[in-house]
């Protein structure tokens, strides 16, 4: 792998989610702060991480709020097409900031590889990846989200999640769950427990 810049990546990324329109409480766009979220839990996860992985992880979401849900038919088959262009779309915008950043054509291969997670559960970068999105929605979305539909469906969706990750995410997603209201704790148990 050559040796890229690393910094100039994170800004090229930065800088395009910066263009979110959707914003959170504090006024930061969205999507930036979605980026730097899983950067932070990268960190947590594998300090020492690749270039790639650390690209890959930021750029997870880059510009996702250009193709909105809404664009696909709002169905399971819907739901998977945009997910699965969406996976491609980030895949060849993080390829192409690590290019511009750069990095060498196996890096930038390997930055659009783990974008789409292709390897999870075979692949540790890819797991951690994974592991790191699971652990920003927990912290982030997941109390919202578990207030938006009944028990049954937050218990199945968690199922899934806790599915898709590793030992060490489960760990980090156990220390968290103490953070999280107790509605959403419930839920949490309650997989744990085999419901």
């Amino acid at each position: 792998m050559s040796d890229g810049d690393l910094v100039c990546a994170l800004a090229l990324i930065d800088e395009a989610n910066g263009r979110d329109p959707g914003c959170d409480a504090d006024g930061t766009p969205k999507a930036l702060a979605y980026g730097r979220r899983m950067s932070r839990w990268l960190d947590r996860l594998a300090p020492a991480a690749s270039d790639a992985l650390r690209i890959a992880v930021r750029a997870q979401h880059i510009e996702r709020w250009t193709v909105p849900r809404d664009s696909y038919p709002m169905d399971r088959i819907g739901y998977h097409r945009w997910r699965t262009g969406l996976q491609r779309m980030h895949g060849e915008r993080a390829g192409a900031i690590a290019r511009a950043a750069g990095y060498d054509a196996v890096t930038v291969g390997r930055v659009a590889s783990l974008v789409r997670k292709e390897g999870i559960k075979r692949d540790a970068e890819a797991q951690a990846l994974e592991d790191a999105a699971c652990l920003s929605f927990l912290e982030d979305e997941f109390a919202a989200f578990a207030t938006r539909y009944d028990d049954a469906k937050i218990v199945d969706i968690v199922r899934k999640t806790w599915a898709k990750m590793s030992p060490q995410g489960h760990a980090l997603a156990l220390e968290l769950s103490t953070e999280l209201p107790e509605t959403a704790r419930a839920l949490i148990q309650r997989v744990l427990e085999g419901a």
